[in-house]
């Protein structure tokens, strides 16, 4: 665990290598997983300054971070409103990432759900480095079917069906070491995914 729902942090981090994931405890014990972090991400900021964390965020692998003192955060952006820039920029990317992940879960049915998901985690894994696209696209994550469900809003049964007939019909490939995609457009027609945007993302 690297910050804890409810616990003040006193520091607000980069992710340098590795995948996080970004998740919400709720009143009755279960969890809302809200997104995945991936190299790059800021971790922390998501809670204002002064206030304790709204949310946990866990190590899904190994992972290498940058830390910065949370109470010199605000100084470090005033003197540098280039890293200030960066770090809205960054905080906009998040939220349309988060849109997107509620337009998953309102629009889509269980099959488009887990494709978008899966797509959505190997382009990110290309995008930094993290996945391989010889001849297919291939990214190594450990998620289980529980935590997909936890994501997607689905009963893990359903998840478990679910992936059963994504993997009988050859669109995609998801098991517990990774996801393999074959044919990237045809898994984005299917999920009605147009991808996410290519453009460089800045490095804090």
């Amino acid at each position: 665990a690297l910050l804890n729902q409810g616990a003040p942090s006193p520091h607000i981090y980069t992710l340098l290598d590795g995948i996080l994931i970004r998740q919400v405890k709720l009143e009755d014990g279960s969890r809302q997983i809200v997104n995945f972090m991936f190299p790059g991400d800021l971790v922390g900021l998501q809670a204002a300054i002064d206030q304790d964390m709204q949310h946990s965020v866990q190590a899904l692998t190994d992972s290498r971070l940058c830390v910065f003192q949370r109470d010199k955060f605000t100084d470090l952006i005033a003197r540098f409103p280039r890293f200030a820039y960066d770090v809205i920029w960054l905080a906009a990317k998040e939220e349309s990432a988060l849109e997107s992940h509620l337009v998953a879960l309102g629009k889509r049915n269980a099959h488009e759900r887990v494709a978008y998901l899966a797509l959505y985690l190997v382009q990110r894994g290309i995008m930094t480095g993290l996945a391989d696209t010889n001849g297919q696209a291939r990214l190594d994550i450990p998620v289980t079917q529980r935590q997909i469900a936890d994501m997607l809003g689905l009963s893990l049964v359903h998840t478990n069906r679910t992936m059963q007939a994504l993997r009988k019909s050859n669109l995609l490939h998801w098991d517990s070491e990774g996801i393999t995609i074959e044919n990237m457009d045809a898994a984005c027609d299917y999920a009605k995914f147009d991808g996410l945007d290519s453009e460089p993302r800045p490095y804090l």
